[in-house]
């Protein structure tokens, strides 16, 4: 390996795909270099063409829909020297893959064949490359589990990718990538879906792991907070094209194009919290392409209606020793005779106007919680006092008609529509339920305004779920909540998949949507710079119980518990920080 040269170089690569309605330039002319040792960060907004470029690299692309228009990508192979993998036969390209250059994908479920066992896909790849005999090839497997620092590693042998948590898929994607010490890895959203702790171990074992092996990193995300974390230098890419390469330093402290300077912008900060959000629309018109918006300026929030309310009004919802426990075992008879306590004796209050932050990491009950308020999940014990009546106490005749007022916005937007159902059809039908409003040329017309409110077209009406991008299901999921004229809404992970300048957008507007229609909040989320900026107060769970509570800005600068700190300090390198 020749001192400063790249163990991998992609020069003017450009790929179309083959669709019904013409040509998709997804990649347009991009240039990237990786250096031993090193980690270069490709960030961008989906649809930026991040992960067709690795995956044009790694020759994955199906050749019926793709083709690569130009360019080339030198790999400096140990035997080979300088060999253009576009080129290669795909023989050759066998050799390399998993081998000398080896991908760890977004999602470890759909990447890990569920009807084998994790050691078997482990071992598969081990043999293949000549690396090892199957007899040797299983005492590997279990040192890279250790490496990956996966608990039991013998288990894990015998274990099936469904039995795993999240977090200990992607371990097992790690080692597999990692069976071969390659030269290159390439990481596409390694860390997407994770919460913050299992995020920070994860990027902390491909850092150690890095180290190790003197590997060179292709580090995808759409998150900047991470790519200011683990990259040495990054790329910028919109629309298929690179419009800024850099350090990591200069990117985010110095941005000289104005999408860098809207991505850098458009993310929550730790230490502010503006009256609103600036989004990518603010930085690309001709007036501001070099002046960061108005509306993104060092302002605090005014008092806030629910600190007022809090000394004048009764809560408009409280809980009172809230339990939820599921079924883990059943005895010989079918009686249950062990439980998973995933909400344990919770009891807080919501008022008027308020923005209540629930934390935590997956699996502390967030969600529980929050569907137990709504009386999704039936609750074994405790009370939730809406307006001063007991929902619990509700029979089901008498809870429907209390459901307009309390509402839900799910993590998964295309997961809660109806493929099948025009979104205007799915507006409208809860309308039906419930009655509102006399007739259905005027649910339309309600419709139609709501849709515009929101940021879409009264000409969405009649269009289906996949028309959508994921920021457009997620406004048309707002407007099915709103159109019931609600007082309160649960917002469940409401944007964890969206992109930082779609996240922004929406952000925004719910905090508009809540001073317009007067609404109140419980935002669960598991990014803490999101939770921060959107609440007035924030709950910290752990194993179903409440262990801190306190107004959002306290709580971040002077948190009391041991979990609390353990959470903010485990958030990616916040962009408001000096790396």
């Amino acid at each position: 390996m020749t001192p400063g040269k790249p163990i991998l170089a992609v020069q003017n690569l450009s790929v179309d795909f083959s669709t019904e309605e013409g040509l998709v330039h997804a990649v347009r002319h991009v240039d990237l270099e990786l250096f031993p040792g090193k980690t270069h960060g490709l960030v961008g907004e989906s649809g930026s063409g991040k992960s067709v470029t690795a995956l044009a690299v790694m020759r994955l692309l199906s050749r019926s829909v793709s083709m690569i228009r130009s360019g080339s990508v030198m790999f400096n192979h140990p035997e080979w020297g300088d060999t253009d993998l576009l080129a290669v036969s795909d023989k050759k390209m066998q050799h390399i893959r998993g081998n000398h250059i080896s991908m760890v994908f977004q999602e470890p479920m759909t990447s890990l064949n569920p009807v084998q066992r994790c050691g078997r896909q482990l071992t598969e790849s081990l043999v293949i490359h000549g690396k090892a005999t199957r007899h040797d090839a299983r005492k590997r497997a279990v040192e890279l589990f250790g490496e990956v620092r996966l608990p039991a590693p013998e288990s894990i042998m015998h274990a099936w990718p469904h039995e795993l948590s999240g977090g200990q898929k992607q371990r097992v994607m790690i080692a597999m990538a990692m069976a071969c010490s390659p030269a290159v890895l390439i990481a596409d959203e390694p860390t997407t879906a994770l919460d913050v702790t299992v995020q920070k171990s994860i990027l902390e074992l491909m850092q150690h792991l890095q180290g190790q092996h003197n590997m060179a990193v292709l580090f995808i995300s759409h998150d900047l907070g991470i790519i200011h974390e683990v990259a040495d230098t990054a790329s910028v890419m919109r629309y298929g094209s690179v419009v800024e390469t850099g350090s990591v330093r200069d990117l985010f402290n110095n941005p000289g194009h104005p999408y860098t300077k809207a991505l850098v912008a458009c993310r929550p900060r730790l230490d502010e919290r503006p009256e609103k959000l600036a989004t990518v629309g603010d930085f690309l018109t001709e007036k501001k392409e070099t002046d960061a918006p108005a509306t993104n300026a060092n302002t605090v929030r005014g008092p806030h209606p629910w600190q007022l309310s809090s000394k004048t009004e009764k809560p408009l919802l409280e809980v009172r020793g809230l339990h939820t426990h599921f079924i883990t075992k059943r005895n010989f008879w079918g009686r249950p005779v062990e439980y998973h306590k995933a909400v344990n004796d919770i009891s807080f209050e919501v008022y008027p106007g308020e923005t209540l932050g629930l934390v935590g990491e997956s699996g502390c009950g967030k969600t529980t919680l929050g569907r137990s308020i709504m009386r999704l999940i039936q609750s074994r014990s405790g009370q939730v006092i809406y307006n001063g009546r007991d929902l619990a106490t509700l029979s089901e005749r008498e809870l429907r008609k209390f459901r307009p007022k309390f509402q839900i916005i799910f993590q998964d937007p295309y997961a809660s529509l109806t493929p099948g159902i025009s979104i205007g059809n799915a507006i409208l039908e809860p309308m039906q339920v419930h009655g509102i409003l006399q007739n259905t040329q005027a649910r339309k017309r309600r419709i139609s305004e709501l849709l515009e409110r929101v940021g879409l077209e009264a000409a969405h009406y009649y269009r289906y779920p996949h028309e959508f991008s994921g920021g457009q299901r997620q406004r048309i999921c707002i407007a099915r909540a709103l159109i019931l004229d609600p007082d309160f809404i649960v917002c469940d992970e409401s944007v964890s998949a969206l992109d930082v300048s779609v996240q922004a957008q929406v952000l925004n507007l719910l905090n508009e949507l809540k001073t317009d229609f007067g609404l109140t909040y419980v935002f669960i989320s598991h990014d803490l710079s999101v939770v921060k900026y959107m609440s007035d107060r924030v709950m910290v769970m752990q194993h179903g119980r409440m262990v801190e509570l306190a107004d959002a800005d306290t709580i971040y600068a002077n948190p009391q518990n041991v979990h609390t700190r353990e959470l903010i300090q485990a958030i990616p390198g916040s962009i408001d920080k000096v790396k």
